[in-house]
This record gives structure tokens, C-alpha cells and sequence, in this order.
């Protein structure tokens, strides 16, 4: 039998907007453009993005900045009745849609068990525990499963994600990092909240959350970095310098006058603290052994 709402169908048509608005709405436009006014951030859109239903979307937006180091895109849009019809963020280099339930529309949270997604981040650990603290949930805790380390957390809102931190490896063709290169780089200064935004500004750095308090990550091209603020340390760049042995080049370093501190294990190798015999901090760093 035929569907009776087949003869009620009828295809999309393209919708002629009021003239007056059209028109106030170029003029607007024009104007922004000419006075060089703010512009919200257009989102690249990939081939799979993922859009999410959530129960509180305001309080996911928070949640998702200081859980992922995301970015906010735009201004939540706000339906008549309050709530959230759509929110979007940047994570690293893809984009996170959200809107709240609506269950009249079929639109409702995932029940238990629902989908899990994968998001890179610059430490598992303490995005983690970042995450417990605003009220999420641990469902399986931190560990290297043998290609970096992961762990699967539920938010609040109740979206399940597995938090990544994958081991770094050399680009493809990429030469590996040799004894005596520098191969990441820590830029301590008084203030961390201020140089974010004064380098953010000025060089386009994009930041994720580090392990330590005042520690962020800074992300793009070129050689693996981060930022430390606070005070009580050496402000300016503190390099890592890979080393072949770590042991036989912390005696050399004693041998020379400097300072070196004990062997840590880290999960990106061995790595000390050191200082020459000017009083520069650095790091070295011996490479997991493949």
C-alpha cells in the first residue's frame, strides 16, 4: 500500500530572504569588513566530523576547553526555548559539533554504551585527571597499550572518549634526531596566561593543557615545544638535546664545570636536568632504543 504522506511530499525550494534583511544584512557585512571588526573563526570542516548530543551544552563548551585545550569557533546558537541548537569547537586540527537533546526531534543522548571517540592530546595523564576533577568519570585509566598511551574517560554531559597520547615518531622521510640536536624545547616565562596570549597573537601558537601547573603545550610546525609560566625558574628557552649515552654525557657535563641532576625515566626515553657552567638550564635526552 502506498505511503499516504507520499502525495504530501514535495521537494526542497530555495527560500527568497526579505529584501530589507538581505539588505541590512550585506550593509552589515560591508561594514565589518571595511572597519576591520572581529570575525568568528571559520571552522574547517573534514570528511567525518563528529556531532554530538549533549545534556548540558553550555557547561560541555567549559569542559571541553579545559579538558582538550579546544577552541571555541563561534557563539553557541540559542533556540527560543533556551536551549543549545548547536556548538562547535576546534581540537587540534578537526572540528567537535554539540547540540543539547531534543527529544521531539529524535535527538536524545546515547544510552550507555553508546559511541567512543578518540582524541589526540598532549598528555593522557593529565587531561585525565583534568577530566575527574570537573566531574567526569575514569572507566579505564591511563596506560601504554604499545603505541602510546590512552585512557577512556565518560564527561558529564554523557559522551564517552578515549584520551590518546601518542608516542612521537619521526615524520615519514623525516630524519631521526641525532646525538647533539635539540629536539624540544620548554620557553619559561613569569607569566604562562600572558604569553599564550601574546604569542598566540603574534605567532599564531595553539595550546594544549601539559601535566604540570603553568605547563601547556605548544602546537604546529616545526621543532616539538612547550611553555612553562611561573616563579622560581630561569625564564627564556630551556632546550632538550639528544644525547647516545645519557650517563656517559651527564659525566661530561660534571667534567665541565656543570651541573647534572638524576636520570628520569620518561615515557619519550631517559631524560636529566642539567645546567652548564654559565648557569644555563637545559635538558638531555636519551632516545628509546628501538
Amino acid at each position: 500500500m502506498p505511503d499516504p504522506f507520499d502525495a504530501l511530499r514535495a521537494p526542497s525550494q530555495p527560500v527568497e530572504p526579505d529584501p530589507l534583511f538581505a539588505a541590512e544584512l550585506r550593509d552589515n557585512l560591508r561594514r565589518a569588513v571595511l572597519n576591520g571588526a572581529d570575525m568568528t573563526e571559520t571552522a574547517e570542516v573534514r570528511s567525518l566530523t563528529p556531532y554530538l548530543v549533549v545534556t548540558d551544552a553550555r557547561a560541555a563548551l567549559d569542559f571541553y576547553v579545559e579538558v582538550f585545550g579546544a577552541r571555541r569557533r563561534s557563539d553557541p546558537i540559542v533556540m527560543e526555548d533556551g536551549r543549545v541548537g548547536h556548538a562547535e569547537l576546534a581540537i587540534g586540527d578537526s572540528v567537535l559539533m554539540f547540540a543539547e537533546e531534543f527529544p521531539e526531534l529524535g535527538i536524545v543522548v546515547a544510552p550507555a554504551g553508546g559511541p567512543l571517540i578518540r582524541v589526540e592530546v598532549a598528555d593522557a595523564h593529565a587531561s585525565a585527571a583534568r577530566a575527574v576533577e570537573l566531574g567526569g568519570e575514569l572507566r579505564r585509566p591511563v596506560a601504554d597499550e604499545g603505541h602510546g598511551l590512552s585512557g577512556e574517560i565518560k564527561d558529564p554531559y554523557g559522551q564517552r572518549w578515549l584520551v590518546a597520547q601518542a608516542t612521537p615518531r619521526p615524520a615519514s622521510g623525516a630524519t631521526p634526531i641525532r646525538h647533539g640536536e635539540a629536539g624540544y624545547f620548554t620557553f619559561q616565562v613569569p607569566d604562562d596566561e600572558r604569553a599564550k596570549a601574546f604569542y598566540g597573537a603574534v605567532l599564531g601558537w595553539q595550546f594544549s593543557p601539559g601535566r604540570v601547573e603553568g605547563g601547556w603545550g605548544v602546537e604546529g610546525s616545526g621543532l616539538q615545544g612547550g611553555l612553562w609560566g611561573g616563579p622560581g625558574r630561569q625564564v627564556g628557552w630551556k632546550p632538550m638535546y639528544a644525547v647516545d649515552d645519557l650517563a656517559a654525557a651527564l659525566d661530561r657535563v660534571r667534567a665541565q664545570g656543570g651541573q647534572a641532576g638524576e636520570t628520569e625515566q620518561q615515557p619519550y626515553g631517559l631524560s636529566a636536568d642539567c645546567v652548564d657552567n654559565q648557569g644555563i638550564e637545559f635538558w638531555l635526552w636519551e632516545q628509546p632504543r628501538s
